[in-house]
């Protein structure tokens, strides 16, 4: 892993209907990530956020089925822009949301150096909907699909030609609420996903052991953790929270076994909301999961 990280803030929540999630990057800073990471060896960069235009009221695109589209898009395309720099400066890009749909950004800087990116979803959700499947029109649940190649073309060619990521090169990490859509888009496409199901029968050392290995041939893993994979007692401050989910040790060991495998080249944590938390405990945790991926060690 690189060893110079270059913090991005994304306080963005248009692409869901809960408020707060915007204060996320805050939340997280107020936790104390950058005296962390730093003490654990790296140099440490903050950009600040990205500049959010916000609507006076929630807008629905052309076809009435997508919330706050453009507005979102506006802000994907300058992440793509500040995490395509990051890159091609030598540095790890960190950033911090905000709604889930600032991955499309994310993944869309990343894609312009890495051709063959690997993901891991870590994720109480699938976020594998588009416009025809949607049962909210909230773009956050719409961003690995959009990453994929399907959905409205201004998010899928955001920042360049799709897919952003291959399908065979995606793993799925603590999904337990799928839309019906979502799961047939899963079976359609062949995507790799451990469910709460898996996780419970094989555990998650033999779990995140096949993920490392499915991922082996990719050119780098961008880890898109979003705090609701976590379980709500572990992470109650994220705007969908679902019972029976991820524990803090297995999250712990899962960030542990990225930093020994080395594949790590990027990373977001999102969906961090103070307003639903108790006393800041989701970013908080969020900052001690960094700190794992990043090779914090007891010993």
């Amino acid at each position: 892993m690189k060893k110079k990280i270059s913090i991005i803030g994304m306080p963005m929540d248009l692409g869901q209907t809960r408020r707060g999630v915007d204060m996320g990057p805050s939340a997280i800073r107020y936790a104390g990530v950058v005296e962390r990471i730093k003490r654990i060896g790296y140099e440490v960069e903050d950009l600040g956020d990205i500049a959010i235009n916000r609507p006076k009221q929630y807008e629905l695109d052309e076809n009435q089925k997508l919330k706050n589209l453009h507005q979102v898009v506006e802000a994907c395309q300058e992440l793509a822009e500040k995490v395509d720099d990051v890159i091609e400066r030598g540095s790890f890009p960190l950033i911090f949301g905000g709604d889930h749909s600032m991955a499309v950004g994310t993944l869309a800087g990343i894609a312009k150096h890495n051709k063959n990116i690997g993901v891991i979803w870590y994720d109480a959700h699938g976020d594998l909907n588009t416009e025809e499947t949607s049962p909210s029109g909230n773009i956050h649940g719409m961003s690995l699909a959009a990453s994929l190649g399907y959905g409205h073309p201004l998010l899928v060619n955001l920042y360049g030609a799709y897919p952003k990521v291959k399908k065979e090169n995606v793993v799925i990490i603590g999904a337990r609420a799928l839309d019906e859509g979502e799961k047939d888009f899963i079976r359609e496409e062949g995507i790799k996903v451990y469910s709460m199901h898996e996780i419970d029968r094989m555990g998650m050392a033999a779990v995140m052991e096949e993920a490392i290995a499915y991922l082996s041939h990719t050119d780098g893993v961008h880890l898109s953790l979003d705090l609701d994979g976590l379980d709500p007692h572990d992470a109650p401050g994220v705007g969908t929270p679902v019972i029976g989910g991820l524990s803090y040790r297995e999250s712990h060991l899962a960030m542990e076994m990225l930093a020994e495998a080395g594949i790590i080249t990027s990373a977001e944590f999102v969906e961090v909301n103070p307003i639903l938390d108790e006393k800041n405990k989701t970013a908080v945790t969020a900052v001690a999961l960094m700190g794992s991926l990043l090779g914090e060690k007891l010993k």
